[in-house]
């Protein structure tokens, strides 16, 4: 009897430590301070990353991945009503290393994309942010806090993405 005490004691202490961790979890986190270069090579801190108070798109892609590029591609197509309608922004943060950077302006000049375009050539702005397949897209609210994550992308997560950031504009919860 001691013993099925002893076990439902340890459950439950287990049990509310745990649901405290995930709900600790759950806090909102900003982005971490990290130096990255922009397409001319000029240093930019994510920390200083900002959109006057409007929703943020961080999109981690690659000159490889081709569902990175079908994203981004899909995006520009709506991304100017995107901005009307919502004032969000988008940076799309390159992880190509130094081999294919060189790719990324050739890339985005003849894609025509108006994204802010960051380089993270040695990944620490993607280890920084648990970053381990693109493509991977985190929204961030008006206080520059990450608020909603997601990876990979098929046909139509753009509707999902763009509804996102609708919630956040308004101040809208976000279901999990």
């Amino acid at each position: 009897m001691k013993n099925i005490l002893f076990a439902a004691l340890l459950l439950f202490v287990g049990t509310t430590l745990f649901a405290q961790e995930t709900e600790a979890n759950k806090a909102l986190f900003k982005l971490p301070n990290i130096s990255v270069t922009d397409m001319n090579g000029t240093r930019v801190n994510t920390d200083q990353i900002s959109n006057d108070g409007k929703p943020i798109i961080i999109s981690f892609w690659a000159t490889w991945c081709k569902p990175c590029v079908k994203e981004l591609t899909t995006i520009s197509e709506v991304y100017e009503d995107w901005q009307t309608e919502t004032g969000v922004k988008l940076y799309a943060v390159s992880i190509d290393d130094s081999r294919s950077s060189a790719q990324v302006k050739t890339l985005v000049n003849g894609k025509g994309w108006t994204y802010e375009i960051l380089l993270d050539k040695n990944g620490d702005l993607k280890r920084a942010m648990n970053v381990n397949a693109v493509p991977h897209t985190f929204v961030l609210n008006g206080k520059g806090e990450i608020v909603w994550q997601h990876t990979s992308f098929s046909e139509g997560a753009e509707l999902d993405l763009i509804e996102v950031v609708r919630k956040v504009n308004a101040g809208e919860p976000l279901s999990h």
